[in-house]
């Protein structure tokens, strides 16, 4: 990988390929890097035993690939889900 990060832009990757609905696709236009290259970042920057977690997680995950999304771009909430009620921090 030839790209100079800041310890910053490195945690901002862990957390995005961390995230279920953050593609690989988002990764790479925000960064640059190829799913390949935030693999070899992951392995390179977590304990192995957190990395091998991780790669369980997403390994064939459909919501890590564009490709293979089945919804639409955005936020996704269960028809079961309550609205939050009387919550002060939402209305900041």
């Amino acid at each position: 990988m030839n790209k100079n990060l800041t310890i910053r832009e490195i945690d901002r990757i862990i957390e995005m390929a961390w995230e279920d609905r953050t593609t690989f696709d988002a990764i790479a236009f925000q960064f640059g890097l190829k799913e390949q290259e935030v693999i070899n970042l992951m392995r390179r920057e977590m304990k192995p035993s957190s990395f091998r977690l991780w790669r369980k997680r997403v390994q064939g995950r459909a919501t890590k690939h564009q490709k293979l999304r089945s919804f639409e771009s955005g936020r996704f909430k269960c028809s079961r889900q309550k609205q939050i009620t009387h919550n002060k921090i939402s209305k900041r």
